[in-house]
């Protein structure tokens, strides 16, 4: 009897997120090459509750822990990384811990040096406090001097947006700034400028984040409902929603898209390089740092700093930080209050009229 089984590997569509767990996971099984052989149980038992970006993160800042007691513990100079042991984790003590978040802040790594600020040290920290109490749950080792050592505290900076006349600057720059341009320049602007424009408008329209942004496929834009299915981080899917300004610029350059002819594999992609092939995160943050240095020289304009000028304007319109939170896709709504509730100045000085002790004297008494 003849087989009649589909091959579903074969003919089911990969989507950039599933493409990029799977480079993700190799890139990971690489790196734990590199690490002593008992991180495996570690890193195995994380898979179910992270994400694979979060996985190699965690392995790099492990590795950079043991190549600290490499490098600055005279006790380990005869050693490799594949000689230790889960053992050794037992014959460090808080102080130690200590030392190794003061050898974070500039270090070597073979040609090159290494800097980390608060954020960088605390998230270093995270994993290792992650890493020992595994192995502590276990009793696979007796101590935990990794929980014995304080977080670092986050000195919070401004945020950096743009004001709502430098969003208009912005948009209106990709638009017409080819009228100044000639020869390749010209050409090359004319061939992206529909792309840019709906790119940099669904940004400023919608909040996501650009590696939501780069994994859209063009079948997860819906005009009838005027909505883009995003894939959050941790994997849940969403979809947000956007206005005739991003409606229009989207419109526009599907236009254009449907001229390209894209290379095998990307033909799902919404947004194309000029190597018709999906664009990526650098070349978008390319591209916004590009336009925005026309507009201000002031701000160091990101990607990230067109969500967060997005986040800002839905919550002073609205006022709602839930909704802001929602929308945004944070998990805690703590982490939105930290960003935006915080700054709204106008609305705090209303609170110093807003309560009337007691009713004015009449002005004749």
């Amino acid at each position: 009897m003849e087989n009649t089984t589909t091959d579903y590997n074969d003919s089911k569509k990969v989507t950039y997120h599933e493409q990029t767990d799977i480079q993700n996971i190799l890139k990971l099984r690489e790196v734990l090459k590199t690490l002593p052989d008992f991180c495996r149980d570690y890193f195995r038992a994380m898979d179910s509750v992270t994400t694979t970006k979060t996985r190699i993160s965690y392995a790099y800042d492990i590795r950079i822990f043991f190549q600290f007691i490499l490098d600055e513990n005279p006790a380990f100079k005869d050693f490799t990384m594949k000689d230790f042991t889960v053992d050794v984790l037992d014959q460090f003590s808080a102080v130690d811990i200590e030392e190794y978040m003061e050898y974070l802040k500039v270090y070597k790594n073979g040609d090159k040096t290494e800097t980390n600020g608060e954020r960088g040290i605390k998230r270093k920290l995270s994993a290792l406090r992650s890493f020992y109490a595994y192995y502590f749950k276990r009793e696979m080792i007796h101590t935990n001097p990794a929980v014995l050592v304080d977080v670092p505290k986050i000195h919070e900076k401004s945020i950096i947006r743009l004001d709502t006349d430098e969003v208009a600057l912005l948009l209106d720059y990709i638009e017409h700034c080819g009228d100044s341009l000639t020869g390749q320049k010209r050409v090359y602007y004319e061939k992206t400028k529909e792309r840019d424009l709906a790119l940099v408008t669904l940004l400023l329209g919608t909040g996501i984040r650009v590696s939501e942004c780069v994994g859209l496929d063009v079948e997860d834009v819906d005009f009838k409902n005027n909505g883009v299915k995003v894939m959050r981080k941790g994997g849940n899917e969403m979809v947000v929603y956007f206005g005739r300004e991003v409606e229009k610029a989207l419109k526009k350059y599907l236009e254009v898209r449907e001229g390209i002819t894209p290379m095998a594999g990307h033909e799902h992609a919404l947004f194309y390089s000029t190597q018709r092939r999906r664009i990526g995160v650098q070349a978008v943050e390319n591209l916004v740092k590009k336009y925005a240095r026309e507009i201000t020289t002031t701000k160091k304009i990101t990607p990230h700093k067109l969500r967060s000028t997005y986040g800002t304007a839905l919550y002073q319109e609205t006022g709602d930080i839930y909704l802001v939170a929602d929308v945004l896709g944070h998990r805690d709504v703590n982490t939105t209050k930290k960003h935006y509730a915080a700054m709204d100045d106008a609305r705090r000085r209303k609170a110093a009229t807003a309560v009337l002790l007691r009713e004015e004297l009449d002005s004749g008494q």
